[in-house]
């Protein structure tokens, strides 16, 4: 029968107390981990945020009926116990935080009994993900998962003092707002008021940032909610947090330095790791050229590297087409892999396959110094040795190329590097590789609606000196954007915005929007501009994936306390569900459902 408190005030957490605090009369309240009963001696592990802490109960201490309750204790019951710290008169635990104690009770009441959990309440839990998200309030109780949230806990605190003590503003921005596509689908919702018509749900805070900016702010920021119709992946999630920014009067170098500093100070709170400043920088190119990606993963080597001039004129005909179609022909050096098996070669060239490319080449040096290729016969001895120079190959090296655009070659290849670093265990999983990737390309041409589109946003500011080719060749231009990376992941992004109307006017015009569309989609903020707009520039990081790198998660869902699973939809609460057709009809709308081909 469960009890009330009747007063009782929890004095500690389970995890607080320690042999400072022997002699101690305490209150402690939490959930049982175990019961142990060993006759006339009964031990239960009690657990609440904090950590494990060790109760004795002993009959002839606590009396018959606080031992009879004791008893009765079974995994998940809720129990407040009254006791005295004594140290531990047994073997020390080293492996707990209070292992050097126990509370011998006194008097106990359980304040509510626990049916059996579907799965054991522990960490790192080899309970399918499914099973947990459908019961996601136990699955929270693991220890694992709340270190993970009481750190993003502390780091979401410490990112705003930081930002206070710059001088920022915390400002919140609509959640229902004009449906802006920008990339991904947007989450629509009716407006039962204005029939017909629906708010959009903000990808992100960058047009009321921008406006903030206009209305003489300064120095903004927010810890956004942000909300993207997309497919999930491991770092995506339909709704995932920003910690979003925009700045008055400042241009990249301003940007980049509150920020390095800011990582600086939040790293060094939440987990004390020391970043040394200034953080790397690459430009673009130069990060696709040498890592295939982005966003590189630079804790470990394997850099691509540019054979075409070597292979030009060669007898192999992959080589020779790519070359003559305007691509180029690529390779990385695997290190001590020449023997790898055919099998799982084959593997690595259906993955270059999935990222696009026609095959893969590849090219084994064994120990006695003689090749086994793919291609071999195509080419001549000399040609071949001129190759292997040019890889800087060594006998027990495995060489791996690509030849097609420099767009798929550096997927190819990016994926590739990453997927052999994973395999061969050459990836610190303990280190921290921050780097700035600099000067984006600012558009990219899109085949299918055969014009530009903005690899950012429309208003990104072009590089100073490329201004000039606005008019002659939008397509080598580089923009003021700027991404975040850590270990191969994107943290964040930014650029500097556009501020002076006869540019946003022409970037409009490549984008192939007539005035009358920009103005329908963009129109509150292009007014905005003409009332005196500062030169300003932003930034936004996402806080799920920061933090599951900190605790080195491999899911932004072991960091969100209710995230949704690959189909965006939640086993918890089984959303999103049919609601009641009243509800349809008062918002004039009616449902056209399509059965999918596996119904």
């Amino acid at each position: 029968m469960a009890e009330a408190m009747k007063g009782w005030k929890r004095t500690h957490r389970c995890g607080e107390l320690s042999a400072a605090n022997a002699g101690e009369n305490v209150t402690v309240m939490g959930w049982v981990q175990k019961q142990r009963n060993k006759g006339g001696i009964i031990f239960v592990d009690l657990r609440d945020r904090s950590g494990l802490l060790q109760i004795i109960f002993e009959e002839g201490d606590c009396g018959g009926e606080n031992f009879a309750k004791a008893e009765r204790m079974r995994s998940e019951f809720v129990v407040a116990v009254v006791g005295t710290v004594e140290r531990r008169a047994g073997a020390v635990n080293e492996n707990l935080a209070t292992g050097e104690i126990e509370i011998r009770a006194r008097e106990t009441r359980i304040l509510s009994e626990a049916e059996t959990p579907p799965f054991p309440i522990e960490a790192d839990s080899k309970t399918k993900e499914e099973l947990r998200l459908k019961y996601r309030y136990l699955d929270l109780r693991r220890p694992d998962l709340q270190r993970n949230l009481m750190l993003r806990s502390a780091i979401t605190a410490n990112i705003r003092r930081f930002l206070t003590e710059e001088g920022f503003l915390e400002i919140e921005t609509p959640i229902l707002g004009k449906s802006t596509p920008e990339g991904a689908r947007d989450y629509l919702v009716p407006s039962r008021v204005h029939p017909g018509t629906f708010y959009g749900l903000p990808q992100s805070p960058q047009l009321f940032k921008q406006l903030l900016m206009c209305s003489g702010y300064d120095r903004y920021f927010q810890i956004a909610k942000c909300f993207r119709d997309e497919d999930l992946r491991a770092d995506r999630q339909p709704e995932f947090t920003q910690v979003d920014m925009e700045l008055s009067f400042v241009d990249v170098e301003d940007v980049i330095d509150v920020n390095e500093r800011l990582l600086q100070f939040v790293c060094r709170e939440a987990i004390g790791l020391e970043i040394q400043l200034p953080l790397p920088r690459i430009r673009w190119i130069d990060a696709m050229n040498r890592y295939g990606s982005d966003k590189p993963d630079t804790r470990f080597g394997m850099e691509l590297r540019d054979v075409s001039e070597t292979v030009a004129g060669c007898g192999f005909g992959v080589f020779a087409s790519a070359l003559e179609n305007g691509g180029s022909v690529r390779g990385i050096n695997a290190k001590g892999q020449g023997a790898m098996p055919r099998k799982k070669i084959d593997a690595l060239v259906e993955m270059a396959r999935g990222y696009g490319a026609k095959g893969l080449a590849y090219l084994c040096i064994a120990e006695d110094g003689s090749f086994k290729s793919s291609f071999s016969k195509f080419m001549a001895q000399e040609e071949l040795d001129r190759l292997v120079a040019a890889m800087e190959g060594e006998r027990g090296d495995l060489l791996l190329f690509a030849a097609d655009k420099d767009q798929i070659v550096w997927s190819v290849l990016g994926a590739l590097r990453l997927e052999l670093g994973r395999q061969m265990g050459w990836i610190d999983e303990n280190r921290f590789d921050f780097l700035w990737v600099t000067e984006f390309p600012l558009l990219e041409w899109d085949e299918e609606e055969k014009r530009f589109v903005a690899i950012h946003h429309p208003f990104t500011m072009p590089m100073d000196e490329d201004l000039q080719y606005l008019d002659t060749d939008p397509g080598r231009i580089r923009a003021k954007a700027y991404d975040i990376v850590l270990n191969g992941v994107e943290l964040g992004g930014g650029s500097v915005r556009i501020f002076q109307n006869h540019i946003q006017e022409k970037m409009f015009e490549i984008l192939g929007f007539e005035k009358e569309e920009a103005y329908n989609r963009f129109g509150f903020l292009l007014n905005a501009f003409k009332y005196g707009v500062p030169p300003h520039a932003g930034l936004a990081y996402g806080l799920d994936r920061l933090v599951m790198l900190l605790v080195h998660g491999d899911s932004i869902r072991d960091v969100m306390a209710f995230p949704k699973i690959k189909d965006a939809s939640c086993l918890l609460t089984n959303a999103p569900d049919v609601v009641d057709q009243a509800q349809l009809k008062e918002l004039g709308i009616m449902t056209a459902v399509t059965e999918s081909p596996e119904a």
